[in-house]
């Protein structure tokens, strides 16, 4: 990987990915325009493609003026393009003009929305429980002319090409990205690492997502790529650099798609592609923007609100998925028969020390269930209340309640006053227990019943 070779890329620097460039100062979008930079556009392009093994897209991607944003759905049964289409539905919104804001304005644009369409998730799996479970990445970039305010969720990425370098923009949020960062393992062996596809992160309306959030300053000639990871999953940085330089971002996204699928890919493959311009060129004049996946091929009612032209666009070849997955995939967890895409962010704990795992949670539910026991005791013992007991009136220690089996109080001091010399609302009373706060309470209410016995 690469460092574009100039001082214009900037992060926040609470979330810096590695292999890019850091400012030490977060004000370079800011003095661009103060010098009366002119504004830029995008010339954009998106294509997405279910590719030759899943029999669904849950992939989600959008290209706008403003925005643009790839949205990988996780979750298999759980219906993974539920969660990436709802992910773009709430996202693309954002995509106006930005107007004149500052780095932290951008930012706080990009984190707004992306908790937004988490919290739109979380609603709709209660009201459909049958998609609990569901989830998805979330990658996306705010223009505002001169600058790209991005939010980071997952695996899916953002690479930014400039001069013939490429630079990873985001730091994938899994298991694999931590033995890389570890040192423990290399880029190339990621890509075969049997748990490659087990994600940290991911937008699910129930764990707090916490978006790496960070600001890019652009120039003109800059080329920027968002996709899923069924293409940077296959394609290593060096066969992207090729790619994006050359052709349109029309030609560039297909090629990728293509170069992704004849890698191998058994994912589905969405990439966004959008070149830096001059804000005069005629390129940008009769753009639409671009929805595609999964967010383009269901039923409007499971897609929130749209509104809009798209034109989608699918990579030139004939799809024909196969109905059963073939023999080569290799699994998220060996041995395990399971789409990686269902293990994919609910992951199964190995089967190592199974019995003494199982062993070790039976006895600390026995052990809590003992201590509860214990606690329950003792604050019987410290009840009272008055009853008859052989037909006089008796205090009793424990609580006044039936359990079958269980013995939760018994006689604690017996009197000389009968039921006989009472009246019979009293006697009445007596016989349903009469309770008391504690002992005292009790032996003032034998006190007032044997004020109103009634001489025998």
């Amino acid at each position: 990987m690469t460092d574009p070779e100039n001082d214009t890329v900037i992060r926040d620097r609470r979330h810096v990915a590695a292999g890019t460039h850091v400012e030490e100062q977060s004000d370079t979008a800011e003095r661009s325009r103060t010098a009366g930079a002119p504004a830029m556009k995008l010339n954009y392009s998106a294509v997405s493609d279910v590719g030759r093994v899943r029999k669904d897209n849950q992939d989600s991607g959008y290209a706008g003026p403003w925005l643009l944003t790839v949205c990988d759905g996780v979750g298999g049964a759980a219906r993974g393009d539920i969660a990436s289409s709802t992910a773009v539905s709430v996202l693309r919104r954002l995509d106006e003009p930005p107007g004149d804001l500052s780095a932290d304005d951008l930012l706080a644009r990009v984190a707004g929305s992306v908790h937004r369409a988490h919290d739109r998730i979380g609603e709709l799996v209660e009201e459909d429980p049958s998609i609990s479970g569901t989830s998805t990445t979330a990658t996306l970039a705010l223009f505002d002319g001169h600058a790209l305010g991005i939010a980071h969720v997952g695996d899916s990425r953002a690479y930014l090409w400039r001069s013939g370098e490429i630079s990873q923009l985001t730091h994938d949020h899994t298991f694999v990205q931590g033995l890389i960062d570890e040192g423990r393992i290399t880029e190339d062996e990621a890509r075969v690492h049997p748990h490659r596809n087990l994600i940290l992160k991911a937008l699910d309306g129930v764990h707090d997502p916490a978006p790496d959030l960070f600001v890019v300053v652009v120039q003109e000639g800059d080329r920027l790529l968002l996709c899923s990871d069924g293409a940077c999953g296959v394609l290593p940085d060096a066969r992207l650099r090729d790619i994006l330089g050359r052709g349109t971002p029309d030609y560039a996204a297909v090629e990728l798609v293509r170069a992704s699928l004849e890698a191998g890919s058994t994912d589905n493959v969405t990439c966004v592609v959008a070149d830096v311009v001059a804000g005069t060129d005629p390129a940008t004049t009769d753009l639409e923007p671009l929805l595609v996946g999964a967010a383009a091929e269901l039923p409007r009612g499971n897609r929130g609100h749209s509104t809009g032209l798209f034109r989608a666009r699918s990579a030139p070849h004939e799809q024909a998925p196969t109905a059963e997955l073939p023999g080569d995939v290799d699994f998220a967890i060996p041995s395990d028969p399971l789409d990686t895409e269902t293990a994919r962010y609910a992951p199964r704990p190995p089967l190592r020390f199974f019995w003494a795992r199982r062993t070790l949670v039976a006895m600390t539910i026995l052990g809590t269930l003992w201590m509860a026991l214990a606690v329950a005791w003792h604050w019987t013992q410290q009840q009272f209340y008055v009853g008859e007991h052989d037909g006089v009136v008796t205090i009793f220690r424990g609580v006044n309640a039936d359990v079958p089996g269980l013995e939760l109080s018994r006689p604690y001091e017996t009197t000389d006053i009968s039921l006989d010399r009472l009246s019979d609302y009293d006697a009445g009373e007596v016989r349903a227990g009469i309770e008391a706060d504690d002992l005292a309470e009790a032996e003032e209410t034998v006190d007032n019943l044997a004020a109103q016995q009634v001489a025998g």
